[in-house]
């Protein structure tokens, strides 16, 4: 995980009336010239540190540097003072359907999402200045209260409330924190003391003591500097991050979904696990992602390219298996290579798409397995280059060859399988001289 702390810039609203910002005011209006209303005491004291470091006052042989009263000045502007109390001070509102209504709801369903939607979906209700109530719904269906929020921005189907938003989410620790994760109060002695809860937008300093809380409060829906965690009970609030996130470059937009009652998953975006990304797949692979995919493989028709296993180190075995179900599902040429892209792997953990049909293995008739694409670059020597090139000979392609074919990859190769390609009528990088699996099976069959 990258330990480097995330900024958010944050713009303070001018009105806001919670006991933070009234107290941020207050502390800058004491940083104010005298002629602009200033403090006099605090206008005189600063005054005097910024004479010292201007004159480069001399301190035991040092001199003391200007940027100590910068610090000083940021210090006494930030609001190291804990406020009254700033969550809500009714009751919240409890598990409901969107819009309210009557009768017993059923368990939030969802689908996966990434931080960068979260925080979106959280600026539209402070774009619009939602304001707060235990009771209201917002034209969205959202309850307009603190839990009615994070189900708004992490898009849940239905109202949570403080004693059932963890059911959402995986606890993690204060340094796993990211933007989209949840900060979390609920007071289970005494649920409408107290109980709140906010979404994480980033760290506002280094030392990780104040974070951009994007939250529903009196008067409306904000974001401002919060101290970690909150104003009041910092100590007993948790962090969670929503099992449905989708982290940054995940192909397929899919997170960990599953159905919080212990149901099976739902939404298109339900999932296992998400895609792991192609380097988990391939020769020299070993991780229990290639294990994972045996097993899924097995079960859709595919037990019987394995001698033994699924396991964790990936074997031709995986790539004849992966290839037979593309290939059941009506793929050709790259998109049926015998390596798990993101929608391979999605059909699989998801249990879709047509099982790999009775029969023999991948390569069937005689034809050799398909070695991969990376054996057939300048300069590599593989026994599958000198069998692709007695082939093509064999086929009637073979007219580049000045001597060999050999196990080294040469352009008289690249020459001979682009002609090849022509010949099945393929045009531009369909025919460019690099055997895939497709060439590989129409030359062997």
């Amino acid at each position: 995980m990258d330990d480097a702390p995330v900024f958010v810039e944050f713009d303070p609203e001018s009105d806001c009336d919670c006991p933070g910002c009234v107290h941020r005011r207050r502390s800058m209006a004491h940083a104010l010239p005298l002629g602009l209303g200033g403090h006099p005491a605090a206008h005189g004291a600063r005054r005097a540190l910024v004479l010292a470091a201007a004159a480069g006052t001399v301190l035991g042989g040092q001199t003391l540097p200007a940027v100590a009263v910068a610090d000083t000045e940021t210090r006494s502007a930030r609001p190291d003072a804990r406020p009254a109390e700033d969550g809500p001070d009714t009751p919240q509102g409890g598990v409901s359907p969107l819009h309210g209504g009557s009768g017993a709801p059923a368990a939030s369903t969802y689908r996966a999402i990434t931080r960068t939607e979260i925080l979106e979906r959280a600026k539209t209700w402070l774009a619009a200045r939602v304001p707060y109530s235990m009771s209201k719904y917002w034209t969205d269906g959202y309850r307009q209260d603190c839990s009615g929020f994070v189900s708004m921005a992490w898009n849940l189907s239905g109202n949570e409330w403080t004693g059932s938003l963890d059911k959402y989410g995986v606890r993690i620790s204060k340094e796993e924190l990211q933007p989209g994760d949840m900060l979390l109060f609920h007071n289970p002695a005494n649920p409408t003391h107290g109980s709140h809860v906010t979404l994480f937008g980033g760290w506002t300093d280094s030392a990780q003591t104040m974070y951009v809380a994007y939250e529903q409060a009196r008067p409306h829906a904000r974001k401002q500097p919060t101290p970690y965690a909150y104003w009041s009970n910092p100590d007993r609030y948790l962090a969670y991050r929503f099992k449905g996130v989708a982290d940054a470059g995940d192909p397929l937009g899919e997170g960990v979904v599953e159905d919080p009652a212990g149901g099976k998953a739902s939404g298109p975006g339900s999932t296992v696990t998400r895609y792991p990304g192609a380097g988990a797949f391939g020769p020299g692979a070993n991780n229990k992602y290639v294990t994972r995919l045996g097993k899924a493989l097995a079960a859709r028709g595919g037990k019987r390219f394995y001698r033994s296993g699924p396991g964790p180190r990936w074997t031709e075995a995986d790539r004849r298996a992966t290839q037979a179900f593309q290939l059941a599902q009506g793929w050709r040429g790259a998109d049926a290579d015998g390596l798990p892209g993101p929608t391979t792997w999605s059909y699989l953990m998801r249990a879709e798409g047509r099982d790999i049909p009775p029969g023999t293995a991948a390569g069937a008739r005689g034809a050799p397995a398909y070695p991969g694409r990376g054996v057939f670059r300048p300069g590599r020597s593989h026994a599958a280059i000198e069998q692709l090139g007695r082939q093509l000979v064999r086929k009637g392609f073979g007219r580049h060859y000045a001597r060999g074919p050999g196990p080294v990859w040469s352009e008289s190769d690249r020459r001979n399988v682009e002609a090849f390609q022509r010949a099945q009528g393929w045009r531009g990088a369909a025919a460019d001289g690099h055997p895939g699996p497709e060439t590989w099976r129409r030359l062997f069959r």
